[in-house]
């Protein structure tokens, strides 16, 4: 990262650290305001601000990120050597995420709300035979548990509403992404999950002089 900002500003650019709090992007001459209140005005912006991992919402969730917590098992998966570690989510990246993590842990659990994975076979599979991962079907988190470190969950039954508890040092989010889009709703065109719509194979968006690039626009690679 530090030899690309340093291209950047071998090139000219000049770099501002600081949150976008508003844009008007619908004029000849686009508007972003920051948040000390400075306009900056271009005839061009580029939306480049990504997605971001979907969290379960819940309590405690924040508060214990990196402390248990986690959305990335190839980042963190190291530290929970011989532990018991949760994975939420049905999906590729949930089962992916489980076997990488069953290198580390004395136990993987997978929990999902649905009775059946929506990975693709071969993937579940993999994740079937390995015999360090279980599976919580029909199962969501209820309560994330723990003062300084995570130290267990609350799973409800998603069919009978029962609740059970599971130990667990480690839990790892797999649920998807949400591109950040909010700051540009009403202004520019959004699919249905909130991605940036543009035209074709292009990275034109509905307004001249407005591209998008990278994660916000990308279902499939991200």
């Amino acid at each position: 990262m530090e030899d690309m900002r340093a291209q950047a500003e071998r090139f000219g650019a000049e770099i501002i650290a600081d949150d976008v709090t508003a844009v008007n992007l619908t004029g000849d001459i686009k508007e972003v305001v920051d948040s000390e209140g400075t306009v900056h005005r271009a005839k061009t912006v580029i939306i480049a601000t990504g997605s971001g991992y979907r969290k379960l919402g819940l309590p405690r969730e924040d508060e214990l990120s990196g402390r248990g917590v986690s959305w990335c098992a190839i980042c963190d998966g190291f530290f929970f050597r011989n532990q018991d570690i949760a994975v939420v989510g049905g999906g590729d990246t949930a089962m992916e995420e489980a076997t990488f993590l069953s290198r580390f842990a004395a136990s993987v659990t997978v929990i999902h709300r649905r009775g059946e994975l929506r990975a693709s076979k071969t993937m579940q599979n993999r994740a079937m035979n390995d015999p360090k991962i279980s599976f919580a079907l029909n199962s969501e988190v209820a309560e994330i548990h723990g003062n300084d470190m995570l130290t267990g969950l609350t799973l409800r039954d998603t069919v009978t509403g029962a609740t059970r508890e599971l130990p667990a040092t480690g839990l790892f989010i797999a649920i998807g992404h949400d591109p950040r889009t909010e700051l540009f709703t009403g202004q520019i065109d959004l699919d249905d999950s909130g991605y940036i719509e543009v035209e074709g194979r292009s990275s034109r968006m509905n307004i001249p002089g407005v591209f998008a690039c990278g994660d916000v626009l990308d279902h499939t690679y991200r």
